[in-house]
């Protein structure tokens, strides 16, 4: 028996005595807490929040809203468990809590014209049930105005301030229905007008407040604006909706004067451009036919004149600016490389907010005015004393695939002071209409630099930022390909004379740990461990079992599970179906609120693997949701994750 072959026996014997606890362990361990229970997971060694704790204890802040008259903002950053929201009177000033909630508050937004209220949406424990609250900013006090059962989403105020248009599930428990209220009177909540599908948007009131317009997504694939009268709820779409090329417009504001739509779609191209649309002729004008990458995202100023925008290349924002009466394209102020997103215009025309990340530069608020090119940081969040200029930069890197495609990814390579050939983690991003991005690694900052792991984050077919070819190229029975591009990113790995090709770990979170497992099926024999956050272990019984309001669109996605021989490649691909070939040690991890990935997703696979004869841990947490929220919950994981790290990927 060799030395691993023991340790593996040994936890075999561990895991039978911890089966399902979540009782107290003893002074040299961390304890359970009540809130999660486990399988087979040890007890982490205390010494180890000693050596973590300075990488857990960096803070993040994301911008919410401008004031609506003067320079201050609300963003959203934490103190103590739970993020909340907080005010900036000014840059780099003081954060000024005001929530002080059991759960995370989000979509802060202001009423428009006085400032005395915000409205913002909060679930309970990660059920993503999201109810709507004003804010009286004066008394401190919240006001519940939906009907604080159903799942409300989207929101915007109307320009004069008096209502507010968002979408609720109340109805049936399943599709998008448009609500107006004053949320100051929540006796005034009434439908405005009924939708079919639970992925609707609110996108924009048009300046006389007798429009709005809502986007109607289909799949990821094709969505539909459409305008609605905030007086008879009467709905029109802007384009028909019975084309026969799926078109997918991402976001809409109105041009001040009304008579026509900003937005980005990929109509007649392979990537998102930014258009406008006039409503009488319907006839697209395209703004950015010259970029060949997507614009992500776009704000048109309180004035109607400027437009900014930003477009994803290759992972990195770009900031343009257009001028909205020529439609050409102005200078603009440059941004430091990174991600940035949240883009808002101030009421004075001149200071653009936005969030910006890199690999070395923890999410944090900025605001540019767009005249002078000065750049104002308004929060600089604590790192725990790390140093980020040491932390490790993300590089960009390709590799070709089975079909002869390019891919790419990022890496983080760890510390020079580790010679010889490097540990891997490839962490597979979810979605899967998402993207790899440099994006700051917090606490896996700890893994490069005190374990010299190599992490690796792969873009392979399906994701995002690359065009809608790309991204379909996972679709329905084409599921198993992007297993395949994994297989090509571990022949390159024994390619990289720094990298260990013998000590490889896979990991992801939702669709990325729907990936894992499936990897983990077949490629055992290539990988020493994978470590599944919420993924999907058959599709089939997702589909069956998730929250009904994201039924249709993923089904655009995976397949639908009604349809006899889709259900029957379903089956045959699905992990829990294979479970016998996961060979090398896995953990999983769930919320046992998750309305997207329930938590029998997590359970039945390591039901499965256990029954195959093979020792799996598992996390379940009771507070939580899609992904771990609370600070204590995404502690701890992170300790256990250590461990299996330490256990099974580097010894």
């Amino acid at each position: 028996m060799t030395r691993f072959d023991l340790r593996w026996a040994m936890l075999v014997l561990l895991t039978l005595l911890l089966s399902g606890t979540n009782a107290y362990a003893d002074e040299k361990t961390l304890r359970f807490t009540p809130n999660l229970v486990t399988e087979g997971v040890p007890p982490p060694p205390r010494s180890l929040v000693d050596d973590i704790e300075r990488y857990s204890h960096f803070r993040y802040a994301d911008f919410q809203c401008w004031h609506p008259i003067r320079r201050e903002m609300l963003i959203q950053t934490r103190f103590a468990e739970i993020t909340q929201i907080h005010r900036l009177k000014s840059p780099a000033g003081s954060r000024s809590q005001l929530t002080f909630f059991g759960d995370t508050p989000q979509e802060a937004a202001f009423e428009p014209t006085s400032g005395d209220v915000f409205a913002f949406a909060k679930d309970k424990n990660g059920n993503e049930q999201f109810q709507k609250y004003t804010f009286d900013v004066k008394n401190g006090t919240s006001k519940l105005f939906s009907d604080g059962q159903s799942r409300n989403n989207g929101g915007i105020w109307s320009n004069k301030g008096d209502r507010y248009c968002y979408l609720s599930t109340r109805r049936n428990g399943e599709d998008d229905d448009a609500y107006i209220v004053d949320p100051t009177n929540p006796a005034t909540d009434h439908m405005l007008a009924q939708n079919k599908g639970g992925e609707w948007e609110t996108f924009d009131w048009s300046a006389d407040d007798k429009t709005v317009l809502l986007n109607d997504n289909v799949s990821l694939e094709e969505t539909h604006l459409w305008l609605v009268d905030t007086a008879s709820g009467t709905k029109i779409p802007v384009m028909p909706t019975d084309a026969h090329e799926k078109i997918v417009y991402s976001s809409g504001k109105f041009s001040k004067a009304g008579k026509g739509i900003y937005t980005t779609t990929d109509r007649d191209s392979d990537f998102q451009r930014l258009a406008y649309i006039d409503l009488a002729t319907k006839q697209h004008t395209y703004l950015t036919s010259n970029i060949p990458w997507d614009v992500e995202q776009f704000a048109l100023s309180w004035d109607g004149q400027k437009i900014a925008a930003i477009t994803n290349e290759d992972g990195l924002s770009t900031l343009h600016m257009f001028d909205t009466k020529s439609g050409k394209e102005q200078p603009a102020p440059s941004l430091p490389k990174g991600i940035i997103y949240g883009l808002t215009w101030h009421k004075n025309n001149q200071d653009l907010a936005f969030t910006f990340e890199n690999a070395r530069s923890q999410t944090d608020v900025y605001s540019v005015d767009i005249s002078t090119g000065k750049v104002d940081r308004w929060t600089e969040s604590e790192t725990g004393g790390i140093n980020p200029a040491e932390l490790s930069d993300a590089k960009l890197f390709h590799w070709k695939t089975f079909d002869n495609r390019q891919l790419s990814g990022f890496m983080y390579r760890p510390p020079a002071r580790f010679t010889g050939k490097r540990p891997v983690i490839i962490d597979i991003h979810g979605g899967p209409a998402a993207q790899a991005r440099p994006e700051y690694l917090g606490r896996n900052n700890y893994l490069l630099n005190e374990l010299g792991v190599a992490m690796i984050f792969p873009n392979v077919r399906g994701s995002t930022g690359y065009g809608k070819a790309f991204m379909r190229l996972d679709d329905g029975y084409k599921r198993e390909d992007s297993y395949k591009d994994i297989a090509t990113l571990l022949a390159w790995i024994k390619t990289q004379p720094d990298l260990d090709a013998d000590r490889i770990m896979i990991t992801g979170g939702s669709y990325g740990g729907h990936m894992t497992l499936a990897c983990a099926v077949a490629y055992s024999d290539q990988i020493r461990c994978a470590l599944d956050q919420v993924g999907t272990a058959n599709f089939v019984t997702q589909l069956e079992n998730t929250a009904p309001y994201g039924r249709d669109m993923r089904r655009a996605e995976y397949g639908d599970e009604r349809d006899p021989a889709m259900r029957a490649f379903l089956e045959k691909i699905a992990p829990v179906n294979n479970a016998d070939k996961i060979t090398k040690p896995l953990y999983v991890v769930a919320g046992k609120n998750d309305p997207r990935v329930p938590a029998s997703e997590s359970k039945q696979i390591v039901h499965a693997v256990k029954e195959a004869g093979h020792p799996a841990w598992f996390l379940l947490a009771n507070d939580e949701g899609h992904g771990f929220h609370k600070k204590r919950n995404q502690d701890f994981l992170f300790y256990t994750k250590v461990e299996f790290i330490k256990t099974f990927l580097l010894n």
